[in-house]
């Protein structure tokens, strides 16, 4: 091993998340270490809305939605995910309904159907943002929005150090997919993920860089790092009429 190497040896990432956390299902989350829902509030009562969430996870927020006494659909690419989804619904005596398939395969919802759309973590994997984007603000309802999280393009270009020390080990928005667990995460730049929410005609109304906070018993994906520079990046974007 290189003394580079010895250094900066691999660290769990907060771009993993949520991998296998322990979350809540009272609240949906957005991202490792940062303030919920309950702070940020940026979904608005979801109580009968019929809401979509690209990429279920194990299902926490699906469920903590569905727990709100919305019509929850959700889609992830990954049969595993879309199994432990169900089961924690069944777990928790609610209906939700699941789609193993690419994100941007939403034939089984019909234009102008959705009234909240969820996404977190999800969209920093997928190869083609604009794909997904577009099929989203189809199926989505003239004035609601698409709500998201990605691991901070910031935070991607850092190595994390044994010693606590991180370093900048790549370029901003460097287009090279990252590998993270079992994930290929893209670095994709705040003005480029700007520009294409605008192509498929979303306007951004809320861009968010929550403080991540090391509290008693902070999640795996703690990193030194985190206090110097936000993990999580939150977008939120809004199909307005024409």
């Amino acid at each position: 091993m290189s003394y580079s190497e010895s250094r900066f040896a691999p660290r769990p990432s907060p771009a993993a998340f949520p991998a296998d956390a322990n979350l809540t299902t009272d609240v949906v989350t957005y991202g490792p270490d940062i303030d919920d829902e309950r702070s940020l509030r940026l979904l608005g009562n979801a109580d009968g809305r019929r809401v979509l969430i690209l990429g279920t996870g194990h299902g926490h927020n699906v469920v903590a939605l569905a727990r709100q006494g919305a019509h929850v659909i959700g889609i992830d690419t990954d049969p595993a995910n879309i199994e432990a989804t169900r089961d924690l619904a069944e777990a928790h005596e609610v209906r939700v309904e699941l789609h193993q398939g690419d994100l941007a395969e939403l034939a089984f919802v019909r234009a102008d159907a959705i009234d909240i759309a969820l996404s977190t973590f999800e969209l920093g994997r997928v190869p083609d943002i604009d794909r997904v984007l577009r099929q989203v603000n189809r199926v989505l309802r003239t004035g609601s929005a698409l709500t998201c999280s990605l691991p901070h393009p910031a935070s991607l270009m850092l190595e994390e150090s044994v010693t606590g020390t991180p370093r900048v080990a790549r370029p901003y928005g460097d287009p090279t997919p990252i590998t993270v667990g079992e994930h290929r995460v893209r670095a994709r730049g705040i003005a480029e993920l700007f520009s294409s929410f605008g192509r498929a005609n979303f306007r951004v109304d809320s861009l968010l860089e929550p403080e991540s906070r090391r509290s008693s018993s902070p999640s795996q994906f703690w990193a030194d790092s985190m206090t110097q520079v936000p993990a999580t990046l939150i977008l939120r974007g809004r199909k307005d009429g024409i």
